[in-house]
């Protein structure tokens, strides 16, 4: 093998592959967050439960971040015609659109204390800041890594011919994207059309 080829015996390079089996052990991890989650749903200890979300609000918060996956692909689509500028461009957008989502988290997060529901509040109360805030953590470190990406572009340290870089921390930008779908639906969605029966 000479030196600087990165492939396994499959032909996929290996560090594409790393990622790949560290988005699997992450995808486990949620899954068993999810999983404590609705084994707590109607656990509330007389605290507010799935009635205090706001449905419209989240939707346009997870609306924001879905459109972000589209800007990530842009990108990395920019990359992979060498322009640079273009990729800067929607690497910024991207970062951009998960920080709204995060504020608006923030947000919603302040509304739910002040109601009454913090991570003390019931064992439903836990399970839903467990998992939304571990989702919220992995949507900052993609901010982190889109800014780094941005950074590492602007010093020429990410060449216009070599988009792996791009690309991997776009398989992260979509897998948190993935996840806040699944969330989304289990959370807010489910519940609410239980409610509505």
């Amino acid at each position: 093998m000479a030196a600087g080829v990165h492939e396994t015996t499959l032909g996929l390079d290996h560090r594409k592959l790393a990622m790949w089996v560290f988005l699997g052990s992450e995808f486990l991890f949620f899954g068993a967050f999810v999983s404590a989650y609705l084994l707590y749903l109607d656990a509330t200890a007389g605290g507010p439960g799935v009635e205090i979300f706001d449905i419209p609000f989240t939707s346009i918060s997870s609306f924001v971040l879905l459109m972000s996956s589209l800007t990530m692909v842009l990108a990395h689509n920019a990359h992979m015609r060498r322009d640079m500028r273009r990729m800067r461009l929607w690497i910024l957008a991207t970062a951009g659109q998960g920080a709204v989502f995060l504020g608006g988290q923030v947000f919603e997060f302040t509304v739910f204390y002040r109601e009454g529901l913090d991570l003390t509040a019931s064992p439903f109360a836990s399970g839903f800041f467990v998992l939304t805030g571990f989702h919220g953590l992995h949507v900052f470190v993609g901010i982190l890594l889109l800014l780094s990406l941005y950074s590492l572009s602007l010093t020429g340290k990410i060449k216009p011919n070599q988009d792996l870089k791009t690309e991997m921390v776009g398989l992260y930008w979509h897998f948190v994207d993935i996840i806040w779908v699944i969330i989304f639906t289990v959370v807010y969605l489910i519940p609410e059309l239980a409610m509505v029966d």
